[in-house]
């Protein structure tokens, strides 16, 4: 019976703890969608206080694309929960041939992989467990289809913070 309350008391102190901490500025991890090219979902996590991982799942009619992030987060002074971020990443995408008949004729569908850079803000409301994002995300794929740069990726995210 002790162990059972000992339990009790810790899992409420870690919960007030992460409630008061995606109430804050700052946030360690945070799952939400993101917009632009189609629809996608985003999970975010810190690995460090300044460090992030970011992986991302884009969904459209013709197909998907997965990418991976490691962004590097520095402060905006007077401006807090706003942080500007850089980073590194890669991605791998897969297309269906419905799109590519309809759009280029005799092409099927395919399959690329591509390094990706990212910029962009990321801002932390106080008071809430919310979090919102801008970037871009050029990239230079290899690939059945698109090889070479492309420079139309990023996008709006909005987070739901814990």
């Amino acid at each position: 019976m002790k162990r059972l309350i000992m339990a009790a008391i810790v899992l409420t102190a870690f919960a007030q703890g992460a409630s008061a901490q995606a109430k804050g500025s700052s946030y360690k991890t945070a799952l939400g969608v993101k917009f632009y090219p189609g629809a996608g979902i985003t999970l975010k996590h810190f690995v460090k206080s300044n460090a992030a991982l970011e992986g991302i799942a884009y969904f459209w009619g013709n197909g998907m694309r997965i990418t991976g992030l490691y962004e590097f987060h520095g402060n905006i002074n007077g401006a807090p929960g706003l942080k500007w971020y850089v980073g590194p990443g890669a991605h791998v995408g897969f297309w269906n041939s419905r799109y590519w008949r309809r759009e280029y004729g005799d092409y099927r569908g395919g399959a690329v992989a591509g390094i990706d850079g990212v910029l962009g803000l990321d801002y932390k409301f106080k008071g809430a467990p919310i979090n919102m994002s801008l970037d871009w995300q050029p990239s230079f794929e290899f690939g059945d289809y698109g090889a070479g740069f492309s420079g139309n990726w990023g996008g709006l995210a909005i987070r739901y913070t814990f």
